[in-house]
């Protein structure tokens, strides 16, 4: 089989290559891949440069779409011929993986592959933050930052689906104007130094909630626009610095600070967890969600989308399809 190995924390070291096919151990399921999605994590685990660091020679690509086509002792046969997702540490940037029985879920039929690996880590991070965290109500108002991120939009459609006011703020027009298609009642250009003049003349106020995975110079001033009683959820930092936050504003704010870590969700609540994803798989599936903008490559173009993840202008989440030819 063909995968995508690096041998050193370098973009460079990583090649398409031709190994062994793997075989399941007890336990354990090989998929037949037919979609992976990369975020920008994954190009920062290529590098050695996250929070976790994998073994080498490492295989990127951790949210994985595709047919059970083996089982190992201890898994049940009728699983042969499932489609299925799972997310993993990598190992999505090849023809097959084998992963964990127990770590798979049934994709719905009408749910293309692409969109299953696309929406998988996107849509429960999102929902994650809103309502476990975010304790978000219909009588809210909630601010999303970088609202063109795969995050953010689909945190605006739950956002709106449960009732809430949703305020986009991106940093272009054409993910301001997405974001309204999607629900936002307001979209700003937090480009602009005066954008919190613009935030309060439509929630003067405050807003209730703060979804923000863009971080840098982006948190305090957001962090300000919070209401009394106020809740902010971090998600990532995709503006690349990692800001402070002077705590006396929480306390005027009576306001809390909540990080949103889903793989400790996962870890903690993997019963609840599975069920916020069939019910996600479905919404999507049934139409009451739209599914996420895709961007595809083939897997002989992979190190393009690689690259392809670390540009904060892309309109869609990077999937890379192993049965498709090279561009």
């Amino acid at each position: 089989m063909r995968s995508f190995l690096g041998s050193a924390f370098d973009l460079d070291s990583y090649a398409l290559v031709d190994e062994p096919l793997p075989e399941p151990a007890n336990g354990q399921l090989r998929i037949r891949i037919e979609a992976t999605a990369l975020g920008f994590v994954d190009g920062l685990m290529m590098q050695g440069r996250y929070q976790i660091k994998p073994r080498l020679p490492y295989v990127p690509g951790g949210e994985i779409a595709g047919v059970v086509d083996a089982v190992g002792s201890g898994v049940t046969a009728q699983l042969v011929g499932e489609r299925v997702v799972t997310w993993q540490l990598g190992g999505g940037l090849a023809e097959y993986a084998v992963v964990d029985a127990a770590d798979v879920d049934i994709v719905p039929g009408g749910l293309p592959m692409p969109i299953a690996a696309a929406m998988l880590v996107d849509y429960q991070t999102a929902h994650y933050a809103l309502f476990d965290q975010g304790r978000l109500t219909a009588a809210d108002t909630l601010l999303v930052l970088g609202a063109g991120g795969a995050v953010s939009s689909a945190a605006i459609q739950l956002a709106v689906h449960a009732g809430a006011r949703v305020i986009a703020a991106a940093s272009s027009e054409f993910k301001r104007k997405a974001a309204c298609e999607l629900g936002a009642v307001h979209a700003i250009d937090y480009s602009l130094p005066d954008w919190r003049d613009a935030l309060r003349k439509v929630a003067p106020e405050g807003v209730d909630v703060v979804l923000d995975p863009v971080g840098a110079n982006m948190f305090e001033p957001a962090f300000r626009s919070l209401s009394k009683g106020g809740r902010y959820l971090v998600v990532g930092f995709a503006g690349g610095a990692i800001p402070s936050l002077p705590v006396n504003l929480a306390l005027l704010k009576n306001a809390t600070l909540h990080g949103v870590d889903i793989r400790y969700f996962l870890a903690n609540r993997p019963e609840h967890a599975r069920r916020v994803r069939a019910a996600l798989f479905s919404m999507v599936a049934r139409g009451h969600l739209q599914p996420p903008a895709t961007i595809t490559f083939p897997l002989a173009n992979a190190s393009d989308a690689v690259l392809a993840t670390f540009d904060r202008d892309r309109r869609g989440k990077i999937v890379v399809l192993p049965g498709a030819g090279a561009l």
